[in-house]
């Protein structure tokens, strides 16, 4: 892509937006990519504690936890396919009501998980309205990323893009705190009464959450970049399908740079949830508690990671990041096998600190590789392609490691460690091939 490609607004022609609104945007695509996020992750924890037993009763317990987490997974099989369609109507028809329309759809799917009978009330039929309801997750949260981080950038100015795009990655440790922190409140009641009815109880606050989420949203204005992309009639007719015939080789890229931000958050956290209760026999508390201290952690990585970028570049963090996580990925599951609470929290909080160096810039980064007449759909394909690919590692994982007898986690390391390499090479490549939007919006 050359610079040209990137010139929606012609010259003396500028759009002035105060840093008050700015803010103001940027924090609206933050709370509702914190909603998207608690319920996306969620549902995570709950396949890894509750869904094998209420919902695949009929298997053994290695099988009833794999099954449990190939329904986890298959949530990020259908995010590629909610990145291309919502990408068109994000490009096409406008990045607010795709926005409007993707933090509905999850909100409302994970809330009726809250009322969804179990195998013993229905039979086969429930863990088949599971993996419907997951779908549907998975369709949504396709499109609400890449959405949510575009329309924050193109309301900032250009050289402070990086930090408003860190702060929507900010959602992804409050919905953890909110999801982790829901499931530790409900894991306190007695096991019966907890599996009885209250691991409900989280997914029905998604409803009210949903409410609160929507009226901050609908305040929200339309990004001016794609104001000015209808005015000039630049729209591409079908985006999408303009990122894999022109745009194929930043769409690697932008797969690559993102994978080890989803991809070996899963490992750290949902993969190490399941293997510390149910492969070391430790209290699922105690994982479920480690998560939330990374995601405080998670934060203040995001917020200092997203400052560092517009120093040095999106492109070279990530690759910093990648190398850091590869190097450590032994060490860290080395202190989760010896069983201790507070090795299984350190390593927890370090291995999900380290890989959200890449996590933090990851908007910032995408964002710079596609055009605004193709970003929508650039960044959501690119994000949830790497989603789809990634989503079933704790399943490959676990599966790996019940062949073990001695019960290791060596394939985690292996698979962590190739992942933050793949990453590495992402973030080393994307530095190179940034192309910068011309300054349209800045501060007045």
């Amino acid at each position: 892509m050359n610079q040209a490609a990137h010139d929606v607004t012609p010259p003396g022609d500028e759009i002035v937006v105060k840093p008050r609104d700015v803010r103001r945007i940027a924090t609206a695509a933050f709370v509702g990519t914190a909603l998207e996020w608690y319920d996306y992750f969620l549902f995570g924890t709950a396949a890894a504690l509750v869904f094998n037993r209420l919902f695949f009763t009929e298997l053994d317990p290695t099988a009833a936890v794999l099954a449990s987490l190939a329904t986890f997974g298959v949530g990020f099989a259908a995010r590629p396919i909610g990145a291309f369609f919502f990408g068109v109507l994000g490009d096409r028809v406008g990045r607010r009501p795709t926005l409007i329309l993707t933090i509905v759809l999850i909100g409302v799917a994970t809330g009726v998980i809250g009322v969804l009978p179990t195998y013993a009330d229905i039979g086969i039929m429930a863990p088949v309205l599971l993996v419907v309801l997951r779908l549907l997750q998975g369709l949504a949260v396709g499109g609400e990323w890449g959405g949510a981080t575009t329309i924050a950038i193109e309301h900032a100015p250009v050289k402070q893009r990086a930090r408003y795009a860190a702060l929507v990655q900010v959602g992804s440790p409050v919905g953890t705190l909110m999801s982790s922190g829901a499931i530790a409140l409900v894991l306190l009641f007695p096991p019966a009464e907890f599996d009885a009815w209250a691991w409900r109880l989280p997914f029905l606050a998604a409803f009210p959450l949903l409410g609160i989420a929507l009226w901050i949203r609908l305040k929200v204005e339309e990004s001016p970049i794609f104001e000015d992309l209808v005015r000039l009639d630049k729209r591409a007719k079908v985006p999408a399908l303009q990122v894999f015939t022109k745009a194929w080789g930043r769409l690697i890229v932008a797969v690559a740079a993102a994978f080890l931000g989803v991809g070996g958050f899963y490992v750290m956290n949902t993969f190490v949830v399941s293997y510390a209760a149910n492969t070391l026999g430790i209290d699922r508390q105690i994982a479920v508690n480690a998560t939330l201290i990374a995601a405080v952690a998670q934060i203040v990585v995001i917020l200092l990671c997203g400052r560092l970028a517009e120093r040095v570049g999106p492109g070279r963090v990530t690759f910093w990041g990648g190398l850091a996580t590869a190097a450590a990925a032994a060490p860290l599951f080395w202190l989760i096998d010896t069983g201790s609470p507070l090795a299984i929290t350190l390593a927890v909080t370090a291995g999900i600190s380290l890989l959200t160096i890449t996590y933090a810039v990851t908007g910032a980064l995408l964002t710079e590789l596609f055009p605004p007449e193709l970003r929508y759909s650039g960044v959501s394909l690119g994000y949830n392609i790497a989603g789809a690919l990634s989503g079933f590692l704790p399943f490959i994982a676990t599966w790996m490691i019940s062949l073990s007898e001695d019960a290791v986690s060596w394939p985690a390391v292996v698979i962590l460690a190739i992942v933050a390499l793949i990453t590495a090479a992402g973030g080393f490549f994307g530095e190179r091939l940034r192309v910068k939007d011309k300054e349209l919006v800045h501060s007045a």
